[in-house]
């Protein structure tokens, strides 16, 4: 009942609700996803010499491994920032018919 190729949970953030809605409208519409789900959250980083405090919004998205280059480079392609946050955090377990949805609503 399990796919093959696993599963995982990849991470990126967006500036704003509205463009984290519209990169995971694209990324669900394009099967690379399953599942994603949205958090605003605040974050402290370093970038271009300064110490920035912004909010934002992490997306939890969910997909098969396999598809994780792909869905990387969607992405890197419909993200506004110059260089987004993208983890992939592999899913070890789980209920056997929720990863079976994964499957069955990603590409194949």
């Amino acid at each position: 009942m399990v796919c093959n190729g696993g599963y995982s949970v990849v991470i990126t953030t967006c500036a704003d609700n509205e463009s984290a809605k519209r990169l995971a409208g694209v990324l669900v519409s394009e099967r690379l996803a399953a599942c994603i789900q949205l958090f605003p959250i605040e974050s402290v980083y370093f970038w271009k010499g300064e110490v920035c405090c912004e909010g934002e919004i992490v997306l939890f998205i969910k997909t098969k491994t396999d598809l994780f280059d792909r869905l990387s480079s969607a992405i890197v392609e419909h993200h506004s920032y110059e260089l987004p946050e993208i983890i992939r955090l592999p899913i070890t377990g789980g209920l056997p018919e929720y990863l079976w949805w994964i499957s069955e609503t990603t590409q194949n």
